[in-house]
């Protein structure tokens, strides 16, 4: 960007942790900055700078945040609003790219990483034609196969979903059962009060409590099934099934998803362990 700036009048919803998102509040006017951290001189700082910030507990990723602020500002929604992280700017996306998105009046995705090819040939991420399986379909639009490939993961504990379909399929009425998801990884987006309120306070508060019960010992996979899925939530018009838009009703149907959940688990548990047992003897030339 050259000159003077010009600062938008684009609401930003800002998720911080142990940053202090200063270059970031150079590109608006009026913002809200939900502050996660845990380290002591991050609120010194932002309270030094006059940066005031609303304390919230450290869920371990950003989305509860911005569904906290839909369902509490539910009525006074600015017209358009830019959901980021407090350290978006060289994380997810360049400051160039940015600067030239940033006051953008229609669904954006905030993701950039030119170099994506080479990280995945790199980490050997390749098919069989030696093309990336994970790609970029565009500048900032990222491409991925739907595997839940990250629910194995033991940092990434699951309570209530073991996949991103059995999700899908919980919020909404007949859905698509996609290929692949087409998202913006970090979750940071501009979005306008029309797309958000495609969905009730209800939905936003029920949608928090199956990716926010605790970190142990990082957020639950629920939150990476979200992360895929708020293009989803912000652009398409499927019908919500009834317990979304019902605390009530939802606790009840939520809770019924974790008997089924450990018993999927089980036998997960006991079909890995019949491979590893066949991958030993093939090792081996057991019983061959």
């Amino acid at each position: 960007m050259r000159g003077q700036m010009k600062k938008t009048d684009t609401f930003f919803v800002i998720h911080n942790f142990n940053t202090v998102p200063e270059e970031l509040l150079g590109f608006c006017e009026n913002y809200v900055i939900y502050d996660a951290s845990t380290e002591k001189k991050t609120r010194d700082e932002l309270e030094r700078k006059g940066y005031p910030y609303i304390p919230i507990e450290n869920t371990g990723h950003n989305i509860t945040t911005y569904f906290r602020y839909f369902a509490d500002n539910y009525d006074k929604l600015p017209e358009y609003m830019c959901l980021c992280k407090g350290n978006m700017l060289g994380r997810h996306c360049s400051k160039e790219y940015f600067g030239r998105v940033y006051d953008n009046k229609y669904f954006t995705f905030l993701y950039e990483d030119k170099d994506i090819f080479a990280k995945l040939k790199q980490q050997g991420i390749m098919s069989g034609e030696g093309e990336p399986v994970e790609c970029l379909v565009s500048e900032s639009h990222y491409l991925e196969e739907n595997t839940s490939w990250y629910v194995e993961s033991p940092n990434h504990p699951h309570r209530y979903f073991d996949e991103y379909n059995s999700m899908l399929t919980f919020i909404y009425k007949k859905p698509v059962i996609p290929k692949y998801n087409v998202f913006s990884p970090g979750a940071c987006y501009i979005v306008s009060r029309g797309q958000v309120k495609k969905h009730t306070p209800e939905f936003y508060r029920n949608m928090n409590k199956i990716m926010n019960y605790g970190l142990d010992p990082s957020f639950p996979s629920e939150a990476h099934h979200v992360e895929r899925m708020l293009p989803v939530i912000f652009g398409e018009s499927y019908e919500e099934n009834e317990w979304m838009n019902d605390e009530a009703l939802f606790d009840r149907k939520i809770e019924e998803r974790i008997p089924l959940i450990q018993f999927q688990d089980s036998i997960r548990g006991k079909r890995m362990k019949k491979l590893r047992k066949l991958e030993y003897k093939l090792k081996k030339g057991i019983g061959l």
